[in-house]
């Protein structure tokens, strides 16, 4: 057996749940083989057989809203064949069960919030559910995590507030432990925060005003009641909140919620939100119906004299807004809303009246006094604005608008009615604003190692005897003998020649020589020797790093370089002087993505004179070119480009038959040894700069 522990948080209609122990086991996976449901009494019976017998009680966790109960089984696997099953048995309206990462969790969806027991019966898994006793008007508790009486003391080390990039307020509470119990509830206006059985300093005793941050929240007060802490925040407005744990840390997040006229609750999560009801009724007039809806919902309602009819209604704890849907949609209506005020009245009547209300307010453009405006351009031209303006295919102007430009100031008037006249100004403040600028640098890195090994030979014999005969070897058949240079004052051989002259031949530099002579006594016969040998071993690296600031969208160029003059033929047979470019430039166009990253199309050329090749007719430039289109994070460094160069050569000079022989042979050889490496790489750095950056 192998314990891990997790923190299993659930958010789901404002609910937070809760701490759970796991125990994994290292062996084969076990199954769930089949689940029966029965309802006896006031008793829900659930019953899921194993393959396996459980050796512990699963762990699980309850929601409220909508009513729900997980329980998780490690080490399990789902062989009953589908991941769904309606049962409309009792309050247990379906179940899930969904597989993950070694564990498989159970999701029973009731109508109602239940409490529930669990025990192990053999191979099988008995849950006995009951509906969860409330008191009346009682608000309901969500059980973020769950007590352990055993235990230690624990306390809040720190509490945190931030705004996030939303909005939303976020607090931060920095636990000793993370097995801390922990209550969420909605007091009023108020979201209250008990944390159970834990302490917190004197110094973190207070209220926090964060009205400046410009959240939903406006203050945060922490107070430490009894054995528990209690926070107490407060928002404004429309809201809603989330919470969550990671570690000892205790999160909760209240985000503002934009009203939406068109929807009956407010709020961003979907489906329907609104307070369960239940509904019996039989031939009930639809208008004594909506008035019952009205009166448990506290909205205003104003339904049509149309409206008629009556119908038969059978509905057990559905959300309010969805029952409303059901009646307009059996009865052939639709609302409008506005503020706490429901419009309820036929869909035909609710349409004519809206198109009496557009043909209305396009007669009164026709009629309406126009008036003239003059607009300021700060950071886009005029001439570009009043493109958008006057655009036939979709003009923001009426048909009697009009918009004149001044160049000299950068300013445009616009002549039309008030209501066009606002859409212009909103549409102006969007699109002049200060254009974002991209710092580009590019690296391009020559990278070369090099190595060179010469080993050479030359060898002479000299004879300065007279009346001396044989043979001699090299050189002719004169008295003046053969040498390699070693002796030059005493004797002299002014015609003297080498018998084997193979020197080292490095590539640059001079070779390292070892010289020896060998004579007789009478200084009259010579041998000379003499061995040359060099090793070179070279690195270098060569960075160029062009650097260009520009506009979002902008293309920009940078160039630094010499330009090479060249004789060039005309066609007259004359001669005239050429430019050819060496240079480094660096040509690019950024676009900045929404989600802050940076396209780039890219023109890099390197150019570099190569005197080694040049000729009468010109200068050889060695180039390397680079063009691409590459996405890259914002300050991030990608590798748009590289060549490796490897050369690898082995040279052998040597005299017939003499080189080749054994242990002597290297007396009559030279032999060169090179192995060359060159590297390019181009490294590309975006950044988006921010107000008063500049290049540096």
């Amino acid at each position: 057996m192998k314990q891990i522990k997790k923190y299993l948080l659930s958010v789901v209609g404002g609910v937070f749940l809760a701490v759970a122990t796991i125990s994994a086991q290292e062996t084969r996976p076990n199954s769930i083989d089949s689940m029966t449901v029965a309802q006896q009494g006031g008793v829900l019976n659930v019953k899921l057989t194993f393959k396996d017998p459980l050796t512990a009680l699963p762990p699980g966790f309850s929601v409220a809203k909508p009513a729900r109960i997980a329980l998780d089984f490690a080490n399990t696997v789902n062989g009953l064949g589908k991941n769904s099953q309606t049962y409309n048995e009792g309050d247990l309206r379906s179940a899930n069960v969904v597989q993950a990462e070694g564990r498989t969790r159970l999701v029973l969806n009731l109508n109602q919030v239940m409490t529930y027991e669990s025990k192990i019966d053999g191979n099988s898994l008995l849950l006995a559910l009951t509906p969860s006793a409330k008191e009346g008007g009682a608000p309901v508790v969500e059980h973020f995590a769950q007590i352990n009486p055993s235990q230690t003391s624990n306390s809040i080390r720190d509490i945190a507030f931030r705004r996030g990039k939303d909005g939303e307020a976020r607090i931060t509470v920095d636990l000793s432990d993370p097995n801390a119990g922990i209550d969420i509830r909605q007091q009023g206006q108020n979201l209250i925060v008990d944390f159970v059985k834990v302490t917190v300093p004197d110094a973190l005793r207070k209220r926090l005003d964060v009205t400046d941050f410009a959240t939903p929240v406006v203050s945060v007060n922490t107070l430490q009641q009894g054995s528990n802490v209690r926070m107490t925040i407060t928002p404004r407005g429309l809201w809603e909140h989330n919470a969550y744990q990671t570690d000892n840390q205790f999160v909760i997040e209240v985000k503002p919620v934009i009203e939406n006229p068109n929807k009956l609750v407010q709020g961003s999560r979907g489906g329907y939100q609104g307070e369960k009801l239940s509904l019996n009724f039989q031939n009930v007039e639809v208008r004594r119906l909506l008035q019952v809806i009205g009166e448990f919902t506290g909205m205003n309602m104003v339904v049509s004299d149309s409206v008629g009819g009556a119908i038969t209604l059978i509905l057990k704890d559905v959300p309010w807004d969805q029952a409303l849907d059901i009646i307009l949609q059996q009865k052939g209506l639709d609302m409008r809303k506005n503020g706490n005020v429901i419009l309820i009245a036929p869909r035909e009547e609710i349409a004519t009246k809206e198109k009496l209300e557009f043909e209305s307010k396009v007669q009164i453009s026709d009629l309406e006094p126009l008036r003239t405006e003059s607009f300021q351009m700060n950071y886009i031209k005029a001439a570009d604005v009043q493109k958008l303006l006057v655009d036939p295919k979709q003009t923001l102007l009426s048909k009697r608008g009009s918009a004149l430009l001044d160049d000299r100031s950068n300013m445009m008037f616009v002549k039309d009615t008030p209501s066009r006249l606002d859409d212009v100004r909103e549409m102006i403040a969007k699109v002049d604003t200060p254009v974002r600028q991209v710092m580009i640098e590019a690296r391009i890195v020559e990278a070369g190692d090099s190595f060179a090994k010469n080993i050479g030979m030359r060898l002479g014999y000299h004879d300065a005897s007279t009346g001396n005969s044989g043979i001699k070897v090299g050189g002719n058949l004169s008295d003046t003998g053969y040498h390699t240079g070693q002796a030059a004052d005493i004797p002299i051989f002014p015609t003297a020649s080498n018998s084997v002259n193979l020197p080292a031949t490095p590539r640059s530099g001079m070779a390292g020589v070892f010289s020896m002579i060998l004579f007789n006594k009478s200084k009259t016969a010579f041998l000379n020797a003499e061995i040359s040998a060099l090793e070179a071993d070279g690195k270098g690296k060569v960075i160029s790093s062009p650097r260009v600031m520009t506009a979002n969208q902008i293309e920009a160029i940078i160039e630094q370089g010499v330009e090479i003059p060249y004789q060039q033929a005309t066609s007259s047979g004359a001669t005239s002087i050429s430019f050819r470019k060496a240079n480094l430039s660096l040509k690019v166009k950024p676009q900045i993505t929404p989600d802050g990253k940076v396209t780039m199309t890219l023109d890099i050329n390197k150019d570099t004179p190569n005197t080694t090749l040049s000729t009468g007719a010109g200068v050889a430039i060695d180039t390397k070119h680079v063009k691409t289109e590459v996405l890259v994070d914002n300050g991030g460094t990608v590798v748009i480009g590289g060549v490796y160069t490897q050369t690898t050569r082995d040279n052998t000079q040597r005299i017939p038959f003499f080189g080749d022989l054994p242990y002597i042979g290297w007396l009559f050889k030279n032999r060169e040894w090179i192995d060359d490496k060159t590297e390019l790489l181009v490294f590309i750095t975006p950044k988006i700069v921010a107000e008063g950056l500049s290049v540096r």
